[in-house]
């Protein structure tokens, strides 16, 4: 199109030098010429002299008030300049004129037009992406609840019959101190099936003691770990650190962490749970002295099927994130990990 421009300019130009120059034989010629000067009607031109001087009627398709004329003029000149090489006018034998012109407004605004389509194409892949995602996001969700509602459902009948097999061993003359162990062994599965009943509903949070919630899980981790794990509660004991949680999923939630702690550690070594407290929020770190993560999976960890271990589905730590930031509004992160010296996840509830 710059080409074709370039052609009606170069041929109006040719058609005003004959005007000028009277190089015309009839009236025929004259309304022909004529014709083809009023055809443009889009492309500004500036007709001027070797010193600048623009004469009177020596432009088209320019607007312009009595008041700005001049300074639009000189503007308009100087872009043309710029933009493409002036046509000689010869009005004269001694006098010679400059045709100056720039892009019409239609091959200006078709410049733009490869950043607009581009950004067009752009935004229906964004949007074509989005609408993916979530539709897979969607889909994963109801997987995770159609397998916790299931779970907990095959858990409900196998669960009763052991609460009927602890009563009748309550009738025999058995070792209380077995049938206690076998009593706390069916009250965690009954909270598991709790648990895994929840998924997929909001649960109600109440103000609970986040302090109170880690000493429970602990010690029932404890009796159920090896004897090489040892746990450290870092928080002041006497002091209560409440926020609203639903504190049967948030002990889920610790009892992963410890998990996964005890697994990186060999069922060897040291769990840190620490607690703190600042401008209305409530820390908690969960560190253990593993064998740590490298930084390549920093941003892949709570993704479901990320795991380190042989056995396992590498849902855990997904299963956390959804708990802490779905149900409660508060974050998980991995805060820090060194190789063979541990690892440290830090939750943030807000009270």
């Amino acid at each position: 199109m710059a080409v074709e421009e370039r052609k009606n300019v170069e041929l109006w130009a040719e058609a005003t030098q004959k005007l000028v120059n009277s190089d015309i034989n009839s009236n025929q010629d004259i309304t022909f010429l004529v014709d083809i000067i009023n055809r443009n009607t889009n492309i500004p031109i500036i007709i001027a002299d070797s010193l600048d001087h623009i004469g009177e009627g020596d432009t088209r398709n320019i607007s312009f008030t009595p008041e700005n004329k001049e300074r639009v003029l000189l503007r308009e000149l100087r872009k043309m300049k710029e933009q493409n090489d002036p046509i000689l006018i010869s009005v004269s034998e001694t006098e010679t004129q400059y045709l100056y012109y720039r892009n019409s407004v239609l091959l200006e605004n078709l410049k733009y037009y490869p950043v607009v389509q581009f950004a067009v194409i752009f935004l229906f892949i964004l949007v074509a992406y989005l609408a993916f995602s979530s539709s897979r996001n969607a889909e994963q969700n109801q997987v995770w609840v159609g397998m916790s509602k299931e779970t907990a459902h095959q858990l409900g009948t196998p669960i009763s019959s052991l609460m009927a097999w602890v009563e009748l061993l309550k009738m025999q003359n058995i070792d209380e101190n077995l049938i206690r162990e076998f009593e706390k062994d069916t009250e965690r599965l009954q909270k598991i099936t709790e648990r895994f009943s929840k998924i997929g509903s909001f649960p109600e949070l109440l103000p609970t003691d986040v302090a109170e919630t880690v000493r429970s899980t602990v010690e029932y981790l404890k009796t159920r770990s090896s004897a090489k794990v040892k746990f450290i509660l870092d928080f002041d004991q006497q002091k209560e650190y409440v926020a609203p949680m639903n504190a049967s999923l948030f002990s889920w939630v610790i009892e992963n962490l410890c998990k996964n702690a005890i697994d990186a550690m060999n069922n060897n070594g040291t769990i840190q749970l620490s607690i703190a407290e600042k401008n209305g929020q409530i820390f908690l770190d969960v560190s253990d002295t593993g064998k740590g993560i490298s930084k390549a999976y920093f941003k892949t960890v709570f993704q479901p099927g990320f795991t380190t271990k042989k056995r396992g589905w590498g849902l855990g730590l997904s299963l956390a994130k959804r708990i802490v930031e779905n149900y409660h509004k508060g974050k998980i992160f991995l805060k820090q990990s060194e190789i063979n010296r541990g690892t440290t996840f830090r939750i943030i509830l807000n009270k």
